[in-house]
């Protein structure tokens, strides 16, 4: 009983956050991304952060990740003796929140990084129109990986709080699983103490 409460508590936050989230990453994609890759280079200069629009979208989207990250390994954490029936809804918010920060980190940023320059006209600009143009269609692409990403992992922390607790515990897990989840656990807090250290 003490597992359940606590895996859908859990898996409430990851709800409440989730739903959010997703909304949030829809605006950005069309609406924002929208604007600033109409027309590369022109367009960038309506990138977030500049005189166009100074708003630094890193301070909804970091804390918002972060919670949900929380969120989800707790859910998987607390409800791991559930069969694989039901835990398969608990891996996928997991795997796919981190797979999509780590994307975040070492593809968007910097991309975002080098469009920015190059829209200001940076001395630190290393990109030329051409590749701008290429770019910015790049982001786009890889942003709906992240919106479908995000929805997936929304989508199966609500259908794991909304079924019935399954009644029966799973048996133990094979040495080979254990590990897994104890390098996927290793990998979150390497991660996070990295990603917090560059900030």
């Amino acid at each position: 009983m003490r597992r359940e409460t606590i895996t859908k508590a859990f898996l409430t936050l990851a709800v409440l956050v989730g739903g959010p989230l997703v909304g949030a990453k829809l605006f950005d994609l069309l609406v924002l991304a929208g604007a600033w890759s109409a027309d590369p280079p022109q367009s960038l200069a309506m990138m977030p952060y500049g005189k166009h629009w100074p708003v630094d979208t890193g301070l909804f989207f970091i804390p918002f990740s972060a919670l949900m990250l929380i969120a989800s390994f707790g859910a998987l954490i607390a409800g791991w003796k559930t069969p694989w029936r039901y835990r398969w809804l608990l891996c996928v918010p997991s795997i796919g929140i981190l797979a999509l920060l780590v994307l975040t980190v070492t593809a968007f940023w910097p991309m975002n990084a080098a469009l920015w320059y190059h829209g200001i006209g940076s001395p630190r600009d290393t990109i030329t129109d051409a590749e701008s143009i290429a770019m910015a269609q790049r982001w786009v692409w890889l942003d709906w990986l992240r919106v479908t990403g995000a929805a997936a992992a929304f989508a199966s922390a609500l259908r794991a709080l909304t079924l019935p607790w399954p009644a029966q515990v799973s048996p133990r897990d094979p040495p080979w699983v254990r590990g897994l989840l104890l390098a996927a656990l290793l990998g979150v807090a390497a991660f996070v103490l990295w990603f917090v250290m560059g900030i």
